[in-house]
């Protein structure tokens, strides 16, 4: 990806870099934007980064849902017992 990008930003014609590796136009100039300015190291970098964003998330998604779940159990154990009581 990143070769291409300096490939296009080195001149070569958006069409023939389209056509030689077998993508559309818009994912070039998705590319382009995305990564132009960047080194392969940094690309690797960035996808762990997102990979690791991603994990995160799904991680914080299941403790909220398990958050909400408990409460909702707490909930029903105090009425249980408040309504015991009376």
């Amino acid at each position: 990806m990143v070769k291409t990008v300096k490939r296009l930003e080195g001149g070569e014609s958006p069409m023939a870099l389209c056509k030689e590796i077998g993508i559309s136009k818009t994912t070039l100039y998705s590319w382009k934007s995305r990564y132009s300015g960047m080194e392969v190291n940094q690309v690797k970098r960035l996808k762990e980064l997102e990979e690791e964003n991603r994990r995160l998330k799904r991680m914080y998604a299941d403790l909220a849902l398990d958050h909400e779940l408990l409460k909702e159990v707490l909930e029903k154990k105090l009425l249980l017992l408040s309504a015991k009581n009376f």
